[in-house]
């Protein structure tokens, strides 16, 4: 039994999406040579390089098993599959907004005979619905900060991160239709015949995600110190402690801690007693 994941083939979370793959333990054979369909270091699991546009798409048909793409693109192709996990990268919002030199300052704003401008008409179409808009849309594949400028349409809707890029196309956002972030999706068919292998990429992506910015500390302690190093010693867990064969009694204390943590727990533990403190970086927690 097999199944492919869809990954996008370029753009700004084609790469972060196959490093994910890859620290799951499921990194390309022949990483430089991308096909369309490349094999991983699992027989049973091949990855296949779509536009991130149509995974959605591809894996509610079937096409693939599962995808990486994002929340906008679902909804925006109206796809039926399943979400296992927000993969916590790539943050956006799709924004309506309208040049700073209009008189549009709120939705309150918005007459009909205005146009708007959009690679995402229904997303769009349903948010004007909502607000009770019968706005004409005109569908671009691209430069949707332009329209406004050029006569085309009078408002878009676009995605924005940080709205820089709108900043310096002089466009003001004047509300936000969805926050969207990148998700590991599944076709709902394959999550019941091939459960048992998608259930298991997901749960090693969990483990990857779980694992950021997580660090394993191990540290030497005597004996007659360990009661002070429990006291500034954090876990996510409890502590694993073990016998030191020395001269004198000592024991080796290791625990998972956030990053954050790190300087200011190193001199803690330092005074505290703690000797050959260890910082190690953490791949997976599972």
């Amino acid at each position: 039994m097999n199944i492919k994941i869809a990954v996008p083939s370029k753009g700004r979370i084609s790469e972060p999406s196959v490093n994910i793959l890859e620290k799951a333990g499921l990194g390309l054979i022949d990483k430089n040579n991308r096909k369309l369909i490349s094999k991983t270091f699992n027989e049973n699991i091949e990855v296949m390089f779509a536009r991130a546009s149509d995974i959605p798409e591809f894996v509610n048909d079937g096409v693939a098993d599962m995808g990486i793409t994002g929340v906008d693109l679902i909804h925006e192709n109206e796809a039926d599959v399943e979400e296992l996990l927000d993969l916590r990268f790539g943050q956006t919002k799709l924004v309506l907004a309208a040049p700073e030199e209009s008189d549009v300052n709120s939705v309150e704003d918005i007459t009909e005979d205005m146009k708007v401008a959009t690679e995402f008409p229904v997303l769009t179409r349903k948010y004007l619905d909502e607000k009770g808009l019968n706005l004409k849309i005109v569908k671009l594949s691209g430069s949707t900060e332009a329209a406004p400028f050029i006569g085309i349409a009078d408002l878009i809707t676009d995605l924005t991160s940080t709205g820089t890029t709108l900043k310096m196309n002089h466009l003001e956002i004047i509300d936000t239709l969805l926050e969207s972030s990148i998700k590991l999706i599944a076709n709902k068919d394959s999550l019941n015949d091939k459960k048992e292998l998608i259930e298991s990429v997901s749960t090693s992506i969990r483990g990857v995600l779980d694992a950021d910015r997580k660090k394993l500390i191990m540290m030497n302690v005597k004996s007659v110190d360990l009661d002070k190093v429990k006291e500034v010693m954090p876990s996510m867990g409890g502590l694993t402690i073990s016998e030191v064969l020395s001269t004198e009694k000592t024991v080796a204390v290791q625990a998972v801690i956030d990053e954050k943590q790190v300087f200011e727990l190193v001199n803690d533990l330092r005074n505290a007693g703690a000797m050959d403190i260890l910082v190690v970086p953490i791949e997976r927690i599972i």
